[in-house]
């Protein structure tokens, strides 16, 4: 099964409503979203099928027992986080602790000890397609362990065969994009024609090369800045990277969206040439698959 992910490298480039139409387009049976702090591919498909849900429990922080404790600080002065917080207990503040268990190792009577903390909420649908996605709680980490799971937990119920399986990545190039992008086949960055984009995509571009990654390219709203398209055409052509076309700033877009459709469910100019983008993509993969 090959695996394409979509990504770009800031939120409101049209990722999830590019990956939403390649999903229509593919007919794809097997598809996920990885953007676990804000996932919002499940508005536009429409699932059927209420999910099967799991609690998913990232690493473990630090609790202390108030009736062990004594008190000695050692834990307040050791903690470069400052998650200690000092009351009529000592108490570890959740949102600050990152877990490192310096504190457990130093207290002279064993009054901290490391416990799970529920992080997140893993989500499965099951009905004519499989789609796999979680939502991060608030404040929480381990935001690329959770997109890890979200692939493995889509791999494993992806039991048959199986030719495809698209991906909505993360915004960005921290944790959870590179885990988005292990392991996968190929990726298509999502790019927009402005000064903060062209340095969005050629990080994420840099990102993706250590993996030894193949990677294409597509503008978004290309002719909001035709300058800067150009600029961005002749990085890829510099690079020999394969470049899978322009979308227009498309107001019918903002309709589809708000109708729960993708923009290929209805006539647009965004649509028709987001179809041409699919299919010059799909075949930059399967060529690479077979090369």
């Amino acid at each position: 099964m090959k695996q394409l992910l979509i990504l770009s490298g800031k939120g409101g480039t049209g990722k999830t409503t590019i990956a939403s139409a390649f999903i229509k387009l593919a007919k794809a049976k097997v598809y996920a979203d990885c953007d676990v702090d804000a996932p919002n591919l499940h508005l536009v498909m429409n699932q059927s099928a209420e999910a099967k849900r799991s609690n998913y429990y990232g690493l473990p922080k630090a609790v202390i027992n108030p009736k062990l404790c004594v008190q000695c600080d050692l834990c307040l002065q050791n903690c470069r986080f400052d998650a200690i917080q000092v009351g009529l207990d000592y108490q570890v503040d959740d949102y600050a602790c990152e877990g490192c268990g310096v504190c457990e190792s130093i207290c002279p009577v064993g009054a901290i000890f490391s416990k799970p903390v529920l992080t997140g909420e893993l989500m499965l649908y099951l009905d004519d397609a499989i789609f796999s996605t979680a939502q991060l709680r608030m404040g929480s980490g381990n935001s690329g362990m959770l997109v890890t799971e979200v692939k493995k937990q889509m791999r494993t119920a992806a039991i048959t065969d199986h030719d495809l399986a698209i991906i909505d990545g993360s915004p960005g190039i921290g944790c959870p994009v590179i885990a988005s992008i292990s392991g996968v086949d190929m990726v298509l960055i999502v790019a927009e024609p402005s000064v903060s984009g062209i340095s969005d995509m050629e990080r994420i571009i840099k990102t993706a090369a250590k993996f030894q990654t193949r990677t294409a390219i597509c503008i978004n709203k290309f002719d909001t800045n035709i300058e800067n398209t150009v600029i961005i055409e002749s990085f890829c052509q510099k690079f020999n990277l394969p470049f899978a076309g322009r979308i227009p700033f498309d107001p019918d877009v903002v309709k589809a969206i708000n109708r729960g459709q993708s923009i290929v469910d209805m006539d647009c100019e965004a649509g028709r040439a987001t179809k041409n983008i699919f299919d010059k993509t799909i075949k930059i993969l399967f060529q690479e698959s077979l090369g």
